[in-house]
């Protein structure tokens, strides 16, 4: 793969405290107790691009707290850049607590109304520059009708006039809308903003209203995007160019706790994308395969340890776990 000079991977949106449970294979409201740890799906994908020897900032806030501190020495230790994190003692620092079936999946309670994230502003982002082919994250969940809504739009806008690349995940969390029809409208309103789209099957329906899975993949595809990713978790994931389909195949492990494994992959994408001298249009069909298996390789191994960000492996321990299956 060609070296060059690395893009630098930005992230905006939630971190926040994920307590995941002791006990496994319980609903949450017979969980006895819990052990705190860091998450927020775009704090996740900015630890897996650093963890991996990439170049990642992460946008956001927190509280003035405990536990925004706690997140910001987290995320500042793995080599995430910092400086576009803020503490403010308006709210607190997003909570998120989660119960674990046997097969690793998971069901969540979130404790944000609002939370510090939420009230995240354009004016606090109007200092952020952006270099060409730069690269911007960004999910759901701190899409909903608030101040932090608005912070997305002003990045998204600076990062597309400065000829980056604006990734989207919307990770759905149903359980944080309470009007569903708004938030499948949110969505479909940030899909064209995407030069790449990252979508599990299991969302399809819900994002695009169509329930054939054919017909929902095609409405995505008319959208402006570059890149349209179908993640299936372990059976693999699929690529979809204009012109290209390409399927790899994903990696059998025993899953412990799934939190932030599609996060990882995510991140470990950005992380081979960033060190490409690349538009996501110009990828090969050897290229998405490679980075595919690379990224497959980095969420099952986050899936077979407890939490997100602690569970990330390093560069050398996804190569080793690629040489050995």
């Amino acid at each position: 793969m060609l070296k060059v000079d690395m893009r630098k991977v930005y992230t905006i949106g939630e971190a926040l405290i994920d307590f995941i449970p002791h006990e496994i294979g319980v609903p949450i409201d017979e969980v006895v107790s819990f052990k705190k740890m860091p998450g927020g799906a775009p704090a996740n994908v900015a630890a897996a691009v650093a963890k991996l020897g990439g170049e990642s900032s992460f946008i956001g806030q927190v509280g003035e707290d405990h536990f925004g501190y706690y997140l910001r020495g987290t995320l500042a230790a793995i080599g995430v850049d910092v400086s576009h994190m803020q503490h403010t003692n308006q709210a607190n620092t997003a909570l998120a607590f989660v119960a674990l079936k046997d097969d690793g999946e998971r069901e969540f309670v979130f404790y944000r109304k609002p939370s510090a994230d939420m009230l995240l502003s354009p004016e606090d982002v109007k200092g952020i520059s952006f270099k060409p082919m730069d690269i911007l994250h960004f999910c759901s969940v701190d899409l909903v009708e608030a101040d932090v809504k608005y912070a997305h739009h002003e990045v998204i806008r600076k990062i597309k006039k400065a000829g980056g690349i604006v990734s989207f995940d919307p990770n759905v969390r149903k359980s944080l809308w309470d009007d569903l029809a708004a938030y499948q409208q949110t969505i479909q309103q940030f899909l064209p903003y995407s030069d790449l789209l990252k979508v599990s099957d299991d969302e399809l329906a819900f994002i695009t209203g169509l329930e054939s899975e054919e017909a929902a993949i095609q409405y995505l595809l008319e959208q402006p995007i570059s890149l349209l990713i179908v993640t299936r978790g372990k059976q693999g994931a699929t690529f979809y160019k204009k012109d290209l389909e390409v399927f790899v195949e994903g990696y059998e492990v025993k899953a412990i706790d799934t939190t932030g494994a599609g996060d990882s992959f995510v991140g470990a994408f950005l992380s081979r994308l960033s060190k490409l001298d690349k538009h996501i249009s110009q990828l090969t069909k050897e290229q998405l395969m490679e980075i595919g298996k690379f990224a497959h390789a980095t969420a099952a191994i986050v899936a077979t340890k407890e939490g997100a960000i602690q569970a990330l492996p390093s560069l050398s321990e996804v190569q080793s776990f690629m040489d050995r299956v």
